[in-house]
């Protein structure tokens, strides 16, 4: 029995995520899969590329042949070049953490109620108050200069 390491797609239209699977090469692409070894969820920012890799070693270590596509992810991975004995590539991106939404909501209540001792962002209609008072200001001082300018002339 030919063995082979590919993807399974899964997930719903134009939203495509894949498991890493371990199949029977004369098995449909979506059917039945002897272990499940990793995911890849190309739509995140970054890849999301997840592999068991002592399993993933066992299944190549036995003959089991990866597609191009999983080839591809092994290399990122550094799975691949274990196997093989190559030097490790560099690192994976990971994406950064994401903010604490129910720290942030805390704080704007605070900020909201005046509790805060500085409010996290500044109000936007003072902002725009001020903004426009600033400007007329200036305008107001040139307008003399140039009537006496206009004297002179």
């Amino acid at each position: 029995m030919a063995v082979k390491i590919r993807l399974l797609r899964m997930g719903k239209i134009r939203n495509p995520q894949y498991r890493i699977v371990v199949a029977d090469s004369r098995s449909k692409r979506d059917g039945r899969a002897i272990e499940f070894v990793g995911v890849y969820q190309p739509k995140e920012d970054p890849s999301v590329i997840e592999v068991k890799s002592e399993r993933v070693q066992y299944w190549l270590s036995v003959g089991a042949q990866p597609s191009d596509a999983v080839q591809r992810l092994l290399e990122l991975t550094g799975d691949w070049q274990k196997f093989k004995g190559l030097p490790a590539p560099p690192p994976l991106k990971v994406a950064a953490e994401r903010a604490d939404r129910k720290a942030a909501y805390e704080a704007e209540a605070k900020a909201a109620a005046g509790l805060a001792d500085a409010p996290a962002k500044p109000a936007k209609k003072a902002a725009k108050a001020e903004a426009p008072a600033a400007e007329q200001a200036p305008k107001a001082e040139e307008q003399p200069a140039a009537d006496a300018a206009g004297e002179q002339a």
